[in-house]
């Protein structure tokens, strides 16, 4: 069986869909040529918006015009929430966020009925097949790492989310929050050293809540500690961080991990008090503030990046007005801006005050614009310095990679794919920085 796959959203889907990738190639498939013909086309989704699950929509459209005699394999958190909706749009199997080697086996099944003596027969994709119920799930589904022909690997050490946050559907398609045990992890991260990965980047649901579930209690800051001590020769990146994380503690043994990227970003949404109790964030304006200011101090030059959200219900100019203050005034090395889309079944669909889609969008742009300005600045800081840059690709004559700062960093000479090298940076440019390497 050859077969192709897709994925829209976050790292944690890129990671799962490399595990049922794995899972299929151990089992004796294979992964189909870039544009070639496939048997089966996997389309892992994204539910997180309405937006997402539009695009979701639409990719699964799509590869059904472009691919008329494959079959169809659709999974992720739009089908979880919406099963029948995406047996209607013409999947073949419809699986859900949970379970990626039972959904594998679906596929394979599948395949089989359908073409096990060589000739095509029907097949009908049974709607909800594998989704399973969110809340049933409390024990993590441990998914060996796979990210064969990339430079940096993910490494996935939790699930599911305990917050339900007011614009959010991911703990009703995750279910709770649930971690890999430390051991685990552990055998993971030597495992993607021992591959020749550089970079491994720790990602999940909501990190922040990482061993709350585990039987002998664990911490975020623990598990990092594990993981860099067990693969020393990988760099380690972190994924998003609650602010209300981020404590002297929390800073200070993180600290004492020299391959950790000084690299942070905060799942922010908002800069204003009253917007963030509408979200139900669980902090304020203060606390993320304080979180920044010891991040700063304890990592000198590190980069901190953010996500927000403009627009949200009852966000008035005044509102909207605290958070860029609070935006300029945090000074992020690069920002993530969403207009806020409503998602049934959240409390955010209903509350009053819904922004006009207009406004959101003007308020996205706004923000996206100061973002910019600080993107700029921060690079131009960096010129001078002297930084570790994984390099990646080569792209019209230059060598580019990321800094652990997460800046790009483009090189003319001396660096080389999966290569991490110090680069002592020269210029700011649009969107990068320039470099020498420098030699030993």
């Amino acid at each position: 069986m050859r077969f192709s796959t897709l994925t829209l959203g976050c790292k944690v889907n890129q990671y799962e869909t490399q595990a049922i990738e794995g899972i299929l190639i151990s089992r004796g498939h294979e992964r189909a040529t870039p544009g070639g013909a496939c048997d089966v086309c996997i389309i892992n989704t994204c539910a997180v918006t309405s937006e997402s699950v539009r695009k979701s929509r639409q990719a699964v459209r799509r590869v059904k015009k472009t691919r008329p005699g494959a079959m169809i394999a659709v999974c992720g958190c739009f089908p979880q929430l919406e099963p029948v909706a995406a047996a209607l749009l013409g999947a073949d199997i419809v699986g859900g966020s949970g379970d990626r080697r039972k959904f594998a086996l679906e596929v394979e099944g599948a395949f089989n009925a359908r073409f096990g003596n060589g000739q095509a027969a029907p097949y009908v994709g049974r709607a909800g097949a594998v989704t399973g119920n969110p809340a049933d799930r409390r024990v993590f589904e441990e998914l060996e790492p796979v990210a064969a022909g990339r430079t940096r690997a993910f490494l996935k050490i939790q699930d599911g989310c305990d917050n339900y946050c007011a614009y959010c559907v991911i703990p009703y398609v995750r279910g709770a929050s649930r971690s890999l045990p430390i051991a685990r992890a552990v055998d993971f991260a030597r495992s993607l050293e021992g591959q020749g990965f550089r970079e491994i980047v720790i990602t999940g649901i909501e990190i922040s809540a990482y061993g709350g579930d585990l039987e002998e209690k664990q911490s975020l800051a623990g598990v990092i500690r594990a993981i860099g001590q067990a693969a020393p020769g990988a760099r380690l990146r972190l994924g998003s961080l609650d602010p209300c994380l981020v404590t002297e503690r929390f800073c200070g043994e993180l600290s004492g991990v020299s391959n950790l990227c000084p690299h942070f970003h905060l799942s922010l949404q908002s800069g204003c008090d009253d917007t963030l109790r509408r979200m139900g964030r669980g902090y304020g304006a203060d606390a993320a503030r304080g979180a920044i200011a010891l991040l700063r101090g304890w990592f000198p030059n590190c980069g901190i990046t953010a996500d927000l959200i403009t627009g949200f219900p009852g966000e008035t100019d005044d509102e909207f007005g605290r958070t860029i203050c609070f935006i300029e005034s945090a000074s992020f090395s690069g920002m993530h801006v969403f207009p806020f889309s409503s998602r049934p079944g959240t409390r955010a669909a209903v509350m009053p005050g819904q922004v006009d889609k207009a406004v959101r969008q003007e308020r996205a742009r706004v923000v996206s614009a100061v973002a910019a300005g600080m993107a700029d600045e921060f690079r131009r800081c960096q010129v001078g310095r002297v930084e570790g840059v994984l390099f990646e690709q080569k792209r019209g004559g230059f060598w580019v990679g990321h800094s652990g700062n997460y800046v790009m960093v483009a090189v003319k000479r001396g660096g080389g794919r999966n290569m991490l090298l110090p680069v002592r940076i020269t210029e700011a440019a649009d969107g990068f920085v320039l470099g020498e390497v420098v030699k030993g």
